[in-house]
């Protein structure tokens, strides 16, 4: 199961993320992830765990807990939407005003 953690520290990393949820069973994936510039934390991370029922523990026990001051949020994951949109750049039009006032 696929896990959605927000409102992280910014201290926060990796490691630390996967000790949050190894308390509660095996954890193959675990990643803050952070600005593709900076290399800073984004505040959020998620954490991949097999085994649904201890997915869903983590979930409940974790949720509204307080890390370095701060209550975090954690969830289910939801799928990543895909979007025609991405990319940027694309179709910019140039408006043209006929408001000719000189």
């Amino acid at each position: 199961m696929n896990i959605y953690v927000s409102n992280l520290s910014f201290n926060v990393q990796d490691e630390d993320l996967r000790e949050f949820f190894a308390e509660y069973g095996e954890v193959t994936s675990a990643k803050v992830i952070t600005d593709k510039f900076t290399q800073k934390s984004r505040g959020f991370g998620f954490v991949e765990m097999p085994n649904d029922e201890a997915a869903q523990k983590a979930i409940a026990e974790l949720d509204g807990g307080v890390v370095e001051g701060r209550t975090i949020r954690v969830t289910v994951a939801k799928p990543r939407e895909e979007s025609s949109n991405r990319g940027g750049g694309g179709s910019f039009q140039k408006r043209s005003f006929s408001n000719n006032r000189y």
